[in-house]
C-alpha cells in the first residue's frame, strides 16, 4: 500500500476533525492570533489583560461598566490573610523553594466549596431563584430548609466580617452605580431577607455571594465563576511566597501547629496482679 502524501501535502481529514480544532489560538511563521484577534497588531499594547482573558475564556467584549467590576472582583479574591490556600502555599514552597509554582498549585488546590471559590454554589442558588421567578414562598421555604439541615448557605455567613461584609457592601453598591445590577443581585437580596428571617438574626452576605449576584447578572455561568477565583488567588499566593521568600514563616507555622496539637499522650496502663499473673488493661 503506498504511504505517499496527498497531492495537497496535508494528510487526510476525518469527517469530524473540524469538531476537535480549538478556536483559541492559531499561528503562522510570522503571527499568533488569539481567536481572530493577531496578537501583536491588535493586543500587545492595547488590549488590557481581563479584556482579552474574557475574549479567550467567554467569547466576548466586556464594557467600560463591566471591566470595572471585573477588575473589583479580581481584588476582592485576591487576598484574605492567611486563609488555608496561602497556608498551603507557603508551606508547600518552604518544602520546595525550586518550585514556585509548586507553592501556588498547592495553595489553588484550596480554592473549593468552603473557602474562595463559594461563588459556584452560590451562583447555582440564585439561577434557581431567578428561573423560579424570586417566588418569595419558594425562597422562604429554601432558606427554612437551610436552616432545619443546619447547613450552611453559599454565599452567606463570614466569621470575622459581622454585621455585614463590607467587601459585599462595596461590590453590591458599585454594580448599582454601574448599572449592572440585575435580576440575580435582587434574587441574592431576596434571599437574604428569608435567611435572616429563618435563623431570626441578620446573617451578611459575604463576598461570594454578591460575586456570584454580579457575575450573573453579566451573563457569566455558574460553572465557570470559580475561574475568577483561581485567575485573582494565584496572583496572591505569588504574593505570599514573594513575602516567604524575604521573611520565611513556614518553619513558624509548621512549630505552631505542632506546639499548639502535639501528639497525644499515649492512653495510662492500668496494671492488676492477681495471685498468679499480672494483667495489663
Amino acid at each position: 500500500m503506498s504511504t505517499a502524501p496527498h497531492s495537497s501535502g496535508k494528510k487526510p481529514s476525518d469527517p469530524d476533525d473540524s469538531f476537535h480544532q480549538t478556536k483559541l489560538c492559531r499561528y503562522t511563521t510570522d503571527s499568533v492570533y488569539y481567536r481572530d484577534s493577531n496578537l501583536v497588531d491588535e493586543l500587545i499594547g492595547k488590549a488590557s489583560f481581563i479584556d482579552v482573558f474574557v475574549r479567550q475564556a467567554f467569547d466576548r467584549t466586556l464594557t467600560d461598566s463591566e471591566r470595572r467590576i471585573l477588575d473589583a472582583v479580581l481584588v476582592i479574591l485576591m487576598e484574605h490573610g492567611m486563609t488555608p490556600s496561602a497556608i498551603a502555599a507557603r508551606m508547600v514552597y518552604s518544602s520546595s523553594p525550586e518550585n514556585l509554582q509548586a507553592g501556588v498549585a498547592a495553595g489553588l488546590l484550596a480554592v473549593g466549596s468552603r473557602f474562595v471559590g463559594t461563588m459556584e454554589d452560590a451562583a447555582a442558588l440564585l439561577d434557581r431563584i431567578v428561573e423560579g421567578g424570586c417566588d418569595r414562598a419558594m425562597v422562604a421555604d429554601l432558606a427554612r430548609d437551610f436552616r432545619m439541615r443546619r447547613a450552611s448557605v453559599p454565599g452567606f455567613g463570614h466569621h470575622l466580617h459581622r454585621p455585614d461584609d463590607p467587601r459585599a457592601v462595596a461590590l453590591l453598591a458599585l454594580a448599582s452605580q454601574e448599572g449592572v445590577a440585575g435580576p440575580h443581585v435582587a434574587a441574592l437580596r431576596c434571599f437574604a431577607e428569608e435567611i435572616d428571617a429563618a435563623a431570626g438574626r441578620h446573617i451578611t452576605i459575604n463576598a461570594t455571594g454578591a460575586i456570584a449576584a454580579v457575575l450573573g447578572d453579566m451573563g457569566f455561568p455558574a460553572a465557570l465563576m470559580r475561574g475568577f477565583a483561581v485567575l485573582s488567588r494565584a496572583a496572591g499566593l505569588i504574593a505570599h511566597i514573594a513575602e516567604e521568600q524575604r521573611t520565611p514563616a513556614g518553619r513558624f507555622i509548621w512549630n505552631l501547629v505542632d506546639r499548639e496539637m502535639g501528639v497525644s499522650p499515649a492512653p495510662r496502663q492500668e496494671t492488676h496482679i492477681t495471685s498468679n499473673k499480672t494483667e495489663t488493661l
